[in-house]
């Protein structure tokens, strides 16, 4: 039986997922692994097919009121919120629950062991819905990232400007001064014109990349 088979080589399984994970970044930027998202999701489908074996033969049994699907979609949220805060993009998401499939069929073939039509087809539901719950709570926790960001960096942009323009204003108001010929260019008003511009290069190449950054 299927769940017996994932549940005796559930640590194997659990290495081939990270194996395959990996393969698909440079060695340099492998995000910091998970350890709760894949092998919990294994547990899970051997709880789901474990389950449709009490009943009875011929009995359809639907994605949604079976216990299991609901904890697989639960798990999958808090799975796919944890990607994203590791660095993850959306379609390794995708990818990391298609390497469930794709290890549970290349070990089952390499041991010879049978999966039934209707084994398989609980697999594909649970894919099925740890995908589109993990790619929800990803999309879900990437706009609320990309809020927080834009505050943020409306509120740099803000300060910004505001300092910006006074010290503009402090610039041409001394040049003004100066330009009227009753004040010396070397005198106190000199001096607050040569901060002024001084403060202004300063706040372009102290503030300009903190604002890039995020954007």
């Amino acid at each position: 039986m299927l769940h017996q088979f994932l549940a005796s080589n559930r640590t194997k399984l659990i290495t081939r997922c990270k194996n395959k994970a990996a393969k698909r970044f440079a060695p340099s930027e492998i995000p910091a692994p998970i350890d709760h998202g894949i092998p919990l999701f294994l547990q899970q489908l051997v709880d789901a097919l474990r389950l449709e074996k009490t009943k009875p033969p011929g009995e359809i049994i639907e994605p949604m009121p079976t216990p299991a699907p609901t904890e697989i979609g639960r798990a999958a949220a808090v799975h796919g919120a944890e990607l994203l805060r590791l660095g993850y993009s959306v379609d390794q998401v995708v990818h990391d629950y298609g390497d469930v499939c794709q290890v549970v069929t290349e070990l089952a073939g390499e041991e010879d062991e049978g999966i039934t039509a209707g084994e398989f087809r609980t697999l594909n539901r649970c894919l099925d819905n740890a995908i589109a719950d993990a790619v929800t709570s990803f999309g879900h926790a990437r706009q609320i990232l990309i809020n927080d960001q834009a505050v943020t960096l409306e509120h740099r942009l803000r300060v910004f400007s505001d300092e910006h323009q006074r010290l503009t204003d402090i610039a041409i108001h001394s040049y003004s001064a100066i330009k009227t010929g009753t004040v010396g260019v070397t005198g106190a008003t000199g001096t607050l014109l040569i901060h002024a511009l001084e403060e202004l290069r300063t706040l372009t190449d102290r503030t300009l990349p903190e604002i890039r950054m995020p954007a």
